[in-house]
């Protein structure tokens, strides 16, 4: 299995089952959550001291790309982990036959198309190259942006994952590339515009208020925490929740990202 990428350690004690939060915070058990860097990250050093509150500690474990969080979690090197849409969890489920569910939403992030050489996207020329991500759940919806926004036409019926070929429509005749999600913000340079995902853009010091399109905060995809569907009932998951979507939480998150990432409670 791929080795943990980027690690960063901080303690976090959690709840033994069938004890209440605070018998379970004196027994001293670790909680470790997987995050991508960036907002997720961010969001989660702020659910610590909440949690210490109560005598339990948080283990945070940051991740660099999308694939690695979810094989963690299965494989039980992590209890949670907190950085994906219920469509990406769907379709890692259905590719990888991993025993996950969600047990409550989190944060929501509108993607986001950038460019680097161009002020809005009527000035895209025609032919140029947008680049998107490479995975199903997030290439997809960048597709179904860029038909949002008018930019294309994809076939009926593509639901959630369209990819390139489904496109039937292209009046700017774009070159459509996929690359990693982790990668797009650094794309910027040698495409016209990429599809970047919000908490690569915040990590990669892109404003996020600057995409030439932006997603409208609807759908699907409200981020969410997910665990092992044997861990869903615990008490330390309903004490994570708990902690996760309080009004301090809410604050922190209104006044530090100011619109780019949005609450879902």
């Amino acid at each position: 299995m791929t080795t943990l990428s980027t690690r960063r350690i901080v303690l976090v004690a959690g709840l033994a089952l069938g004890l209440g939060t605070q018998a379970f915070a004196q027994q001293g058990q670790t909680l470790r959550i997987g995050a991508s860097p960036g907002p997720h990250a961010e969001i989660l050093e702020q659910v610590k001291p909440i949690l210490a509150r109560q005598g339990i500690t948080l283990q945070i474990i940051e991740f660099s790309d999308y694939v690695v969080p979810n094989q963690a979690l299965d494989a039980g090197e992590l209890e949670a982990n907190s950085f994906q849409n219920q469509p990406y969890l769907d379709n890692q489920i259905k590719d990888r036959g991993y025993k996950l569910v969600s047990v409550g939403l989190t944060v929501n992030f509108p993607l986001g198309i950038y460019s680097a050489k161009y002020k809005s996207w009527s000035e895209l020329p025609e032919g140029a190259t947008v680049a998107i991500q490479n995975d199903p759940t997030n290439g997809g919806r960048s597709l179904l942006l860029l038909q949002d926004k008018g930019a294309i036409k994809l076939k009926d019926g593509v639901g959630f994952k369209p990819s390139p070929a489904d496109v039937i429509a292209n009046p700017k005749k774009l070159k459509i590339i996929e690359i990693d999600a982790a990668q797009t913000p650094r794309s910027l340079n040698d495409v016209a515009a990429a599809a970047i995902n919000t908490n690569y853009a915040v990590d990669a010091k892109i404003e996020p208020t600057s995409a030439i399109l932006r997603e409208d905060p609807k759908g699907p995809y409200v981020n969410l925490i997910a665990v092992r569907a044997a861990d869903k009932d615990k008490p330390w998951v309903a004490a994570l929740l708990q902690a996760y979507r309080s009004p301090e939480i809410k604050e922190f998150i209104a006044a530090r990202f100011k619109g780019a990432v949005l609450a879902s409670w």
